[in-house]
């Protein structure tokens, strides 16, 4: 509701500026989320994804997805969006799936996408990979293990992940350490046994944290991977995709592995191998969907190539010339270092800034039935790209598309892309992509990725972020909490208007926004304020077409009210919306009802009732106007109790234009 008020504002506003304006509704697959969704509704019938087949499984999810469609589109019309129902779009339709397998054989070609063996995020509880932006973190009390490991000590908070674990590593200038040969073997007794640890000496080692020494777990750690990537060492898997030991943990085979951590610190402690534990606080990694505890695990995905290098097809771009090497890092960080893209506020640049600079190749493939199913087909040992079967004996990647890849193609497959049609001509790059803070990551950066390398364009100029919408206490809404609005609910009793504009004014982009349904009481007053004036000027002035001679005190009535329409104007030309939306509540309320209409009442019975007449329907048309954006449904009501209306005030002239 508040991104639907926000971007409302936007266009209404443009349209009456006499912009050619669009705004394309649509909706997106949301594949992890819809398929974890039904896959929790049918277990309530106690049946299972694997009881089905693919084909039976994705028709109820259709099901699901329509209703849940229909509920979206229902809201976007109850907060009176004026978007172009026409040309609607679904991220999983015919069109946005021409466009998806069309980006994925232009980045196949061109190596930036790649299949192969690296360390993901598993979701043992879904079943499935998720990408870095998709784990929450959350606080955890545990215990710290330190660990006799032959003459080092080293330390854990999951001992259940030690008993791969053959090298050894420390810093090269540690001096401590400085006796121990980079290579060197070392014969110590571990948890199952006698094994032969590998010296490793890697300058990624944080000399002061514990005892600046650690063992490495690569099949199941980001750190540990990069680091046996780079010294060309042996990566075995600890855990299975269930979350449960593989046979290397011996006797703890089959364990989960929550269950199987205190038996192994026992069995540690037997052994002498356990030198003191600690309270520790720690943050734990949870797929945001699931719930599941995330266990990086080494697998065979697909991958984007974030660093690799290529010749920049064409460009419109001011950061880059056509048939210039780059990567798509560069691309991303560039045209919003160089202005092309610009953060509403400039803050979050940083913080979009910092996750480029931390960026990994993107994992693309998710393990899941809903979705676009990777468009690539096997035959032996060949291997294809194609949307369709290349014919008998070929068999298609299981997996399907992280939902980002479809949603980072929007601007321009809403507009016809890959077709060079006289929409995407027209309207790209667009003007202002509004969205919530929390998905820089997961959809603005996608966006800008994708744009720039297939189009050489930026998708938009401005990126609009509105915060979360919290309870009065700052607690974000949720439905356990029972502290949620529904702002359906609220727009049936208080109307949508009201709604909007409790959404709208007190919060600059960027910040949260506490809201309460007093706030929304509060602006359904003002909306009975607005009819209540509007019917006493409608019914008790003229219109007079020509503006007469005013006096002195109408003059600087129109002069003040031409003032605020000025400051409004400037206000939402710069996104200050939550301004323009308090000066016109004020003016509106405190100034023309309570002061300037009860002062002009006496008028419009004497000789002057011309002048006061055209004075009430000036500021009453133009406020109507200026208030449009903010609340269309009263404001459009009104105007159509005027006199001679054969127009929609929605495509008026903004005042003063």
């Amino acid at each position: 509701a508040s991104m639907l008020a926000i971007e409302d504002i936007m266009v209404r506003y443009n349209r009456m500026k006499g912009k050619r304006t669009l705004w394309v509704p649509g909706t997106d697959h949301a594949a992890i989320a819809t398929q974890s969704k039904v896959e929790k509704d049918l277990l309530k019938q106690k049946i299972r994804r694997s009881d089905l087949s693919r084909d039976e499984f994705l028709e109820k999810v259709d099901t699901f997805a329509k209703e849940s469609h229909d509920t979206i589109t229902g809201q976007i019309r109850k907060m009176g969006a004026s978007v172009d129902w026409s040309r609607e779009a679904f991220t999983l339709d015919t069109t946005r799936g021409n466009a998806v397998y069309e980006a994925f054989e232009r980045m196949y070609k061109d190596g930036l996408i790649y299949r192969g063996d690296r360390i993901v995020n598993w979701d043992p509880k879904g079943q499935t990979t998720v990408s870095d932006d998709e784990v929450v973190y959350e606080e955890e009390k545990t215990k710290f293990y330190y660990l006799k490991y032959g003459p080092f000590t080293i330390g854990t908070a999951r001992p259940e992940t030690k008993f791969g674990d053959k090298y050894v590593v420390m810093h090269p200038d540690d001096k401590r350490y400085s006796k121990y040969k980079n290579g060197q073997k070392i014969d110590l007794e571990w948890i199952n046994g006698p094994i032969r640890a590998t010296v490793i000496k890697d300058a990624s080692i944080d000399m002061e944290f514990g005892t600046g020494v650690m063992t490495i777990t690569p099949s199941h750690s980001n750190i540990d991977f990069e680091i046996a990537e780079r010294h060309s060492l042996d990566k075995e898997q600890i855990i299975d995709r269930y979350g449960k030991l593989l046979p290397i943990a011996g006797e703890f085979e089959g364990m989960k592995i929550l269950e199987a951590r205190e038996k192994i610190v026992e069995k540690l402690e037997k052994k002498g191998l356990l030198v003191k534990t600690e309270e520790y606080t720690h943050s734990i990694a949870k797929a945001e969907r699931t719930g599941g505890l995330i266990e990086p695990q080494i697998m065979r995905q697909w991958f984007i190539d974030v660093d690799k290098e290529f010749s920049l097809p064409h460009s419109n771009l001011k950061s880059f010339k056509e048939h210039d090497t780059v990567t798509l890092k560069q691309l991303m960080k560039k045209v919003v270092e160089n202005k092309e893209i610009q953060f509403l506020p400039e803050r979050f640049e940083k913080i979009y800034y910092h996750w480029i600079d931390n960026l990994r190749d993107w994992n693309i493939s998710r393990q899941i039935w809903y979705g676009h199913r990777i468009p690539v087909w096997y035959k032996d040992k060949e291997v294809k790209v194609s949307k369709d079967s290349p014919g008998s004996g070929w068999k298609q990647d299981e997996d399907t598309l992280d939902t980002w890849f479809s949603s980072g193609l929007w601007t321009f497959s809403t507009l016809g892309w890959p077709e060079e049609t006289d929409d995407l001509k027209t309207y790209h790059p667009t003007t202002v992509l509004e969205t919530g803070y929390d998905i820089i990551f997961f959809w603005v950066a996608r966006m800008i990725l994708m744009t720039t390398y297939l189009l050489g364009d930026v998708p938009f100029r401005y990126v609009y972020l509105h915060g979360l919408v919290k309870d009065m206490k700052g607690q974000k809404m949720s439905k356990s909490k029972g502290n949620g609005i529904d702002p359906t609910e609220m727009a049936e009793k208080y109307g949508a208007d009201a709604v909007r504009m409790s959404l709208v004014i007190g919060t600059g982009p960027g910040n949260d926004l506490r809201l309460n349904e007093d706030k929304i009481r509060a602006y359904k007053k003002f909306a009975n304020k607005i009819w209540n004036a509007s019917r006493f000027v409608i019914e008790n002035a003229q219109k007079v077409e020509t503006r007469p001679e005013l006096s002195e005190k109408c003059t600087k009535y129109i002069e003040d009210f031409e003032k605020i329409l000025s400051e409004v104007t400037d206000d939402i030309e710069n996104y200050r919306f939550y301004l323009s939306g308090e000066k016109l509540y004020h003016y509106f309320w405190h100034t023309f009802a309570d002061i300037i209409i009860e002062d002009l009442k006496k008028d419009l019975k004497e000789s002057e009732s011309k002048e006061a007449s055209w004075t009430l329907y000036y500021i009453l048309e133009n406020s109507l106007k200026a208030l449009h954006p903010f609340m269309p449904f009263i404001t459009e009501e009104i105007w159509q109790l005027m006199e001679d209306r054969d127009t929609m005030l929605m495509v008026e002239a903004w005042p003063l234009t």
